[in-house]
């Protein structure tokens, strides 16, 4: 059995052992901390430690660094470096295996990973199909009682599957409102889905390939379906805006079921509608960017001019907003704006759409 001193020197040697294997950052003010270092982006740095967890400091607040464990070291000119990190006098010593001690100015740091963050990202890349799903369903619901007796339910659901040169676009809304008093109970029923996929040519060009579906019981329309393919230009790309502008063509099928109802067997009523199919052109542009920390707005405007008949188009426009309450709970906005020129007898032009609620937000 241990003395009572020698369990003490354990303890020591042990306490010794921990500080001695781990990553030391030192402050300009003299304090001195030691964990792992997690990852930095040249303006902070996240030092996980035992005691506080995750601690996040200011870049331009350190004197030093110093680690045990290798780093991903990425500087500005694009030169990347592997190995040991120790930092003095201003200057950051990397100690690679393969290309000896590489040499740097602290303020030319860019990224610093770990082992751990350095996988994560690298499988960001290139994540499989069933992973690097980022999105959100927006929830709106009213009911109104008295005068009127009213059901409004607004639902929505989107998904992004980005990787390092290609992305998949999945979405789907509905919007359906019934009023009890009313002949026919159904006041509003829209709903519209699609699906499209980028691939970069270049930094800032891709191609585009898109399928979007619709059906809107206010303009008759039983279905509208719209293939189209095209190119589209990064204006501009960065962490927290993106600006694109898309240029193609696509194939157009609409059906509409406002034709004269005519007697049908075996003795009920049918209605023959009217089917459009034409070719025409696919012009847009889609903005996202982020408004301070917890605020997201989108917004994203075509026209598709009909090629066969002259003075034909739809027009669409959207803008919303998300804001985060937590981390996967927000408030989102949706104003929509559909325009067809040559509506269906008895119905109008426009549908202006205006819809509000919870957003639910998810990563997989």
């Amino acid at each position: 059995m241990l003395r009572k001193s020698e369990v003490l020197a354990v303890i020591a040697l042990l306490g010794f052992s921990t500080t001695l294997f781990a990553d030391q950052v030192t402050l300009k003010n003299g304090d001195r901390l030691t964990g792992t270092v997690v990852k930095s982006d040249g303006k902070t740095l996240v030092l996980h430690t035992d005691a506080a967890g995750d601690v996040t400091l200011k870049y331009d607040s350190i004197q030093e660094i110093k680690t045990d464990e290798e780093l991903h070291v990425s500087l500005k000119g694009g030169k990347s470096a592997v190995g040991p990190v120790t930092t003095t006098d201003g200057k950051l010593q990397i100690a690679t295996k393969t290309s000896g001690t590489v040499e740097a100015r602290t303020e030319d740091v860019t990224l610093i990973r770990n082992d751990a963050e350095q996988q994560a990202y690298d499988k960001s890349l290139h994540p499989g199909l069933m992973h690097g799903w980022d999105g959100g369903i927006n929830v709106g619901f009213s009911v109104a009682r008295g005068n009127s007796q009213t059901e409004n339910i607004a639902l929505a659901f989107n998904a992004v599957h980005p990787t390092l040169h290609d992305k998949i676009t999945l979405f789907a809304s509905s919007i359906n409102t019934t009023n009890d008093l009313a002949t026919p109970s159904t006041v509003a029923s829209l709903s519209q889905g699609g699906l499209r996929y980028d691939r970069d040519l270049r930094p800032r060009v891709f191609v585009f390939g898109a399928a979007d579906f619709m059906a809107n019981a206010l303009q008759f329309l039983d279905l509208r379906q719209v293939y189209s393919g095209g190119f589209g230009y990064h204006a501009i790309k960065s962490d927290r805006t993106i600006l694109d502008f898309l240029g193609g063509l696509n194939y157009t099928h609409e059906t509409y079921s406002n034709g004269t109802p005519v007697l049908g067997f075996p003795g009920v009523f049918e209605s023959y509608g009217k089917t459009n199919k034409f070719a025409a052109l696919t012009l847009g542009e889609e903005l996202s960017t982020k408004l301070g920390k917890s605020t997201v707005i989108a917004e994203s405007l075509g026209f598709f001019p009909n090629l066969q008949q002259t003075g034909e188009y739809r027009f669409t426009f959207n803008f919303g907003t998300v804001t985060k309450l937590n981390k996967w709970l927000g408030w989102q906005n949706q104003f929509g704006d559909i325009y067809i020129s040559n509506p269906p007898t008895a119905s109008k032009n426009n549908d202006i759409i205006f819809t509000t609620g919870l957003n639910i937000s998810f990563t997989h």
